[in-house]
Order: C-alpha cells, then structure tokens, then sequence
C-alpha cells in the first residue's frame, strides 16, 4: 500500500434508467453482476493496490444501503445533490487533505478494474511527479460489448497526438463523437493541484453539472505536466443499463 496516494470511489448515483428496467430502486453501484453488487467486484479487485487503504466513499442516494453492503472498514462522504463528478469528488477533501499527497478517482458502476490497471496509473503518476494522470481507452469501433463507450467522453488531441480537452458525449458533435479514443474517467490528480482545482469547476454544458474532465483542459492551459495510460477496454466498462448489465455477465 502506499500512504501517499488516497482513493476515492464514487458511488452517489441514483442510476434512474438501471433502476426503471432492472424493477427495483437499488443505488446503481449495488445493482447485481452474477449475484454481487457492482461496487464490491471492483473493491474485492483492488486489495493490494498501491494507495491509503480503505478508500473514501462517496454516497448519496440512499447511500446507507451502500453502507451497509461495505460495512464499517470505509471512510464514507456524502453528496447530497447529484452536481456531477467533480463536486463528488470535492466531498471527499475533508476526509483526504493533508493526508494525501495524490489522489486517485474511480467509479463503483465500473466492476471491472483489475489491480494492473491501478497500479500502471498511480506508479507512472508518482514515478513521473505529473499533475494529473488519466487513463484512455482506443478502440477499433463501437460495436459488439464495445457499444457502451460510445456514450463515454472523447478525448481530443492535438496534431501531436496530445489530448487537449475531454468532450462528454451530450456535449459532442457528430465528428467528435466519432474519436475512438474515449475517456474511462480513471484519474490519479497531485492533491495539493487538484482541491483548489475543484472548486474552479463551472456547469456550462448540457448536464448542468460539474465535469472531473474539465480539470484536463485546466492542467494544459497552465502548462502543468499531464500523462495518459492506455488500458484495456473491458477494464473501462461501467453500467448504466440493463443491457450494459448482461453484456458484462457475458465478460466475466
């Protein structure tokens, strides 16, 4: 473990769609993957990864029943409104600043991150001093399990092949939502960067939300050193709907 890196999980979705075709009104991270919640594929897969153990977690929508899956061994924070990714984020600084020197962002609906991928992310993150580390996904199409990081942010790039700004796909246009080059949302941020970063979020897209993905561009614009992984794709699945549910018990 290293005592350097914090994690933080974010789980306060409601995931309204999942919970209108699965028939029930469990919190997206707790929706069942061959019999256990989501959240738990992906926790049980990162013992032994590089970070501050336990994670904070973020909870929101009847986050009690997230806790009470988990238990007591986490840090849980509460998002009481559902603002986006980065003022999810945001809540876990009480619980990280000072304590932390990196913080690395993962998502409980995403069950299928393997130990390799964390510590590809947080051992260049540190080993490099970046500022902020992002995970990319490329892929040949769109199709087959594929199909659902169609929906995933675009990574732009410059002529360099450097990315230069993250697209979230409802923000996207019809040439960029073709870029086969998307964005997981796995991060690992320097803390000291990333809090005061946070609160410079604004929520002028079509969400009304707060993107972690605006912090890309923010970096770049400051000149502040930033890096990328390349991953596997199934490593970048997350849920949102029944469909994405089964095509992912088809992969386990």
């Amino acid at each position: 473990m290293n005592n350097r890196v914090g994690l933080v999980i974010l789980a306060a979705g409601k995931g309204k769609r999942m919970q209108e075709e699965a028939g029930n009104e469990l919190p997206k991270v707790l929706q069942p993957l061959h019999g256990k919640p989501l959240i738990r594929h992906l926790i049980e897969g990162l013992r032994g990864a590089p970070v501050m153990w336990p994670p904070v977690i973020v909870i929101g929508f009847k986050g009690e029943l997230v806790e009470r899956e988990l238990g007591p061994e986490f840090t849980y924070v509460r998002q009481e409104e559902q603002l986006g990714t980065g003022h999810a984020t945001l809540q876990a600084r009480p619980a990280l600043e000072g304590k932390v020197e990196h913080v690395l962002v993962l998502y409980g609906d995403h069950p299928l991150v393997p130990l390799s991928v964390v510590e590809a992310i947080v051992m260049a993150h540190v080993e490099h001093d970046n500022t902020l580390m992002m995970a990319t996904v490329t892929v040949p199409d769109f199709e087959d399990w594929r199909v659902g990081l169609l929906t995933y942010g675009h990574i732009v790039c410059d002529d360099a092949g450097k990315p230069t700004r993250i697209i979230e796909y409802k923000d996207a246009t019809e040439a960029e939502r073709a870029i086969r080059t998307v964005n997981p949302g796995y991060y690992c941020f320097r803390a000291e960067w990333l809090w005061p970063h946070l609160e410079q979020l604004k929520n002028e897209n079509a969400q009304g939300e707060y993107y972690l993905t605006d912090l890309l561009g923010m970096a770049i614009a400051e000149g502040a050193r930033v890096e990328t992984v390349g991953i596997d794709a199934k490593a970048a699945l997350g849920v949102n709907t029944v469909a994405e549910l089964k095509r992912l018990e088809g992969l386990v």
